[in-house]
């Protein structure tokens, strides 16, 4: 009996009035994957994360979660914090932190979606709103021990390396407990040393954190080196799928990008 995949996208089109963005894409992933979503600028990719993760309703298609635990659950038209509470969580090509406040307080806000205490606990500051707050401050600590950035904790998320942010942004994700993390270009602007140091990152976490991953990348020594399976997009289709070595070897992935080393 095949393994059910966590995630199934099937049939996915996302048309912005003429121009069809996503035209057609089905992709799975299965638990502890991690699998990379690559094609050239344009070619779609944000768009079908922005659809998996609720920023926008797609025009056809079905998004479907198979939790390791939990109920099997339709994702189109699910509000995005939603979509994070059911176990998926994301982060951005456009650094998205709230840079006034401290790295610690940024992944405390992660976590926040974790308290169980209603609004009356939280201003007549009950014992258990009190203890669970305890325990929020705690494991975001922890998360930042995780990543690499406990040293920063209370420095204001605007001062850290630019490194640093994008590691902070994967901590705040990570806040949340999903069991599938989307990662989009999470090595944009690092350096070659940053580079391989979230390349350990995403290794680790998926081992210790047993999370599957799905990124969008390009930096294709990163792909090759991270990713179980790989697809390709062009104009918003689907051109290609298989191993990393399958990938490189494809003709029609090449003949696409002609002239750019078959960089995504």
């Amino acid at each position: 009996m095949s393994e059910v995949p966590i995630l199934e996208v099937n049939d996915l089109s996302m048309v912005f009035g003429g121009l069809r963005a996503v035209d057609s894409v089905s992709l799975k992933i299965n638990k502890g994957e991690i699998v990379a979503l690559i094609g050239p600028n344009g070619a779609g990719k944000t768009t079908f994360f922005n659809c998996v993760t609720g920023v926008y309703v797609p025009t056809h298609g079905e998004i479907k979660i198979n939790p390791p635990e939990g109920k099997t659950a339709i994702l189109n038209g699910l509000k995005p914090n939603t979509i994070n509470e059911k176990g998926l969580a994301r982060t951005f090509q456009n650094i998205r932190l709230f840079s006034s406040m401290t790295v610690l307080e940024n992944v405390m806000i992660g976590r926040h979606q974790c308290l169980k205490s209603g609004i009356l606990s939280s201003i007549l500051r009950t014992p258990k709103q009190r203890k669970e707050e305890l325990k929020v401050l705690e494991d975001s600590y922890r998360i930042l021990e995780k990543i690499g950035l406990e040293e920063y904790a209370n420095d204001l998320a605007c001062n850290l390396p630019y490194g640093g942010q994008r590691r902070l942004e994967i901590a705040r994700a990570m806040a949340t407990d999903p069991f599938l993390l989307l990662l989009d270009e999470p090595a944009a602007g690092m350096n070659p040393q940053e580079t391989n140091d979230l390349v350990v990152l995403i290794q680790r976490l998926r081992k210790e954190d047993n999370i599957s991953i799905l990124l969008i990348e390009h930096d294709m020594s990163l792909v090759m080196t991270l990713s179980e399976r790989i697809y390709v997009v062009d104009y918003g289709k689907m051109i290609a799928m298989g191993s990393p070595l399958e990938i490189k070897n494809n003709s029609q992935v090449i003949k696409a990008y002609l002239g750019e080393d078959i960089d995504a």
